[in-house]
């Protein structure tokens, strides 16, 4: 695997999970929701395991004969065709976070109800048949994050737009208290960035570090005494026994 990404440092790869966590800490800092479409969601995190995934599954199941930066080539587009078959494969989605599912259920249905007058819940799933959409609310337990996902095989592409679009906005004159969970979100990504410094720092270190010579001998550095036997100021001379 010369040249491929067995051989690659492995600190490289927590630095995107590092500022994942971070961003996803200070969104929960804040005092409001925000809502994110399902697919830049998924991209984030996707970004943020990328280096993980390339360099660990993805690089072990390639063939060995593929070296150099065409094994970097492969890797890198295993990882993206996975994405965006993952992407095309999911449902629409709307990702709301630092909210809990009690303070959205009632935007949602405010949004639903403006949008279409026959509007009604079941459970957690909201029909809007005027406008051929049925939207399911997922809540993470007491992550304080929802998705709200898209059901039915004939959800109308219109209709799913305006309805986010005007959540988006909603959402935004909603006021919130900062999650507890944002504390743990910082501390894993000062943990992660720690220990990605730690590793880049050792791994500098090692490939500072000079050889040492046959033997187990350090040599200075002098040119040659003409006389045998009498070291001159210029002579080599062992340090070690």
């Amino acid at each position: 695997m010369k040249g491929g990404p067995g051989e690659a440092p492995i600190w490289p790869a927590l630095v995107p999970l590092a500022a994942y966590f971070l961003a996803i800490g200070l969104i929960h800092l804040r005092r409001r929701p925000s809502a994110l479409a399902g697919g830049w969601d998924a991209v984030g995190i996707a970004c943020a395991v990328a280096a993980a995934v390339v360099l660990g599954p993805i690089d072990l199941v390639l063939p060995a004969s593929i070296v150099g930066a065409w094994r970097w080539v492969l890797a890198i587009g295993c990882f993206i065709l996975l994405v965006v078959t993952v992407q095309l494969a999911s449902r629409p989605r709307l990702v709301v976070y630092n909210v809990s599912l009690e303070q959205l259920r009632p935007i949602v249905a405010r949004v639903a109800t403006a949008l279409d007058p026959l509007a009604r819940w079941a459970g957690e799933t909201v029909a809007l048949p005027g406008r051929d959409v049925q939207v399911h609310l997922d809540g993470r337990g007491g992550m304080r994050s929802v998705s709200l996902v898209t059901l039915g095989s004939r959800t109308s592409p219109e209709g799913w737009v305006e309805f986010s679009r005007r959540l988006r906005r909603a959402v935004r004159d909603q006021r919130v208290r900062p999650s507890p969970w944002a504390g743990l979100f910082l501390v894993a990504a000062l943990a992660l960035g720690g220990l990605a410094a730690l590793l880049a720092w050792r791994s500098h270190g090692a490939a500072a570090e000079p050889s040492a010579a046959p033997g187990g001998l350090v040599w200075r550095a002098a040119s040659s005494s003409p006389i045998p036997g009498v070291h001159h100021a210029g002579a080599r001379r062992p340090l070690g026994p």
